[in-house]
C-alpha cells in the first residue's frame, strides 16, 4: 500500500510541476515576453520555467552573448544597441552545443587570472557568460566585443574595460587605430580569442583585416593566450593572419576536430584542450 500512495503522490507533484522546455524553446518565450514589455526578471523566468534562478541566468548570458537581449540589474531588457546582424546571429548559431562546453571548459582557465582580454566572436562571447560569481567580482575585463560589453555591465559589480573604435555590425565588435591603441595600453594575464581558423602551418586566422589587426595586439599584450574554436575551425587556413601557432598557449576545441591536425596543433608544443 505505501508504494502505491508514493508513486501517487509522486504523480500529483509532477503535474503540479512547470513543463520543462528545452533550450530553444525557453529563449523564445523570453523574447516573446520581451515583445509585450521592456523588462522581465529572472524570478518570473524561474517561476516560468521551472528553474533555478542559476540556471536563469546562464540562460540569459548566452542569449547576451548572440546579440539577443541585454541584461539588466535582476533580469533581462531588449537589445539597446544595434541589432544583431545577420552574419553574427548565423555564426552564434552554428554548432551552439559544441560552443557551450567550449565556453564552459575555457572559463576555468581564468581562475588564477587578474585581468583578461577578450576578443571578438560568439565563442569568445559565451567564455564570458560562463563566468561564476566569483570570477564576476575578482576580474578586470578588458573587451572590444558589444555583446560581451552589455553582459559584464550587468554584473554587480563589474571591472570593465570598454574599448572603442571603429563598429563592425558584422562581428559586434570595435575596431581600427583607435581599439589597436587602447589595447597597446594595457596588458592582461590572459587573452580569450576566437578565429576563423587555425592551422599549425597557417596559425590564427580571420576573414577581416582590421579584426586581425586588434587580435594580433591582444596576443602581444596578453601573457597567456587562449584561443576557443569549435572544430569546423581546426584545420582551416583563413584570410588574414592574426598569430602564429607558437604564440598561442592553448586550444579549447570539441571533439569533432581532425584527429590528424590536432595531432599536428600539439607537435608545435600547443596545448590542445578536447572536450
Amino acid at each position: 500500500m505505501g508504494g502505491v500512495v508514493t508513486q501517487s503522490s509522486s504523480v500529483r507533484e509532477s503535474e503540479l510541476s512547470p513543463p520543462r522546455l528545452r533550450t530553444r524553446e525557453r529563449r523564445a518565450r523570453v523574447l516573446e515576453l520581451l515583445d509585450g514589455k521592456e523588462f522581465v526578471s529572472v524570478k518570473e523566468l524561474a517561476d516560468e520555467f521551472g528553474l533555478t534562478e542559476m540556471s536563469v541566468r546562464r540562460d540569459l548570458s548566452a542569449m547576451v552573448a548572440e546579440g539577443l537581449i541585454t541584461r539588466v540589474r535582476g533580469g533581462a531588457g531588449r537589445p539597446a544597441h544595434t541589432p544583431t546582424s545577420r552574419q553574427y546571429a548565423e555564426a552564434a548559431q552554428r554548432n551552439a552545443e559544441a560552443k557551450f562546453k567550449i565556453a564552459r571548459r575555457a572559463a576555468t582557465l581564468l581562475d588564477h587570472a587578474s585581468v583578461v582580454f577578450f576578443y571578438s566572436g560568439s565563442t569568445v562571447a559565451r567564455v564570458a557568460a560562463s563566468l561564476d560569481a566569483s570570477a564576476q567580482t575578482s576580474l578586470t575585463v578588458v573587451t572590444n566585443s558589444l555583446p560581451i560589453i552589455d553582459d559584464v555591465s550587468a554584473w554587480g559589480d563589474p571591472h570593465l574595460v570598454a574599448v572603442g573604435g571603429l563598429y563592425l555590425p558584422a562581428y559586434m565588435a570595435f575596431v581600427g587605430p583607435q581599439a589597436v591603441a587602447a589595447f597597446e595600453g594595457v596588458s592582461a594575464d590572459v587573452a580569450v580569442l576566437g578565429c576563423d581558423g587555425l592551422s599549425a602551418d597557417g596559425g590564427l586566422t580571420t576573414p577581416h583585416q582590421l579584426v586581425a589587426e586588434v587580435g594580433a595586439t591582444i596576443v602581444r599584450r596578453a601573457t597567456r593566450k587562449v584561443v576557443v574554436a569549435d572544430s569546423s575551425k581546426v584545420g582551416r587556413r583563413g584570410f588574414t593572419p592574426i598569430a602564429p601557432i607558437e604564440d598561442i598557449d592553448v586550444l579549447v576545441t570539441d571533439d569533432g576536430a581532425d584527429p590528424t591536425e590536432v595531432a599536428r596543433l600539439r607537435d608545435t608544443g600547443l596545448e590542445v584542450i578536447v572536450v
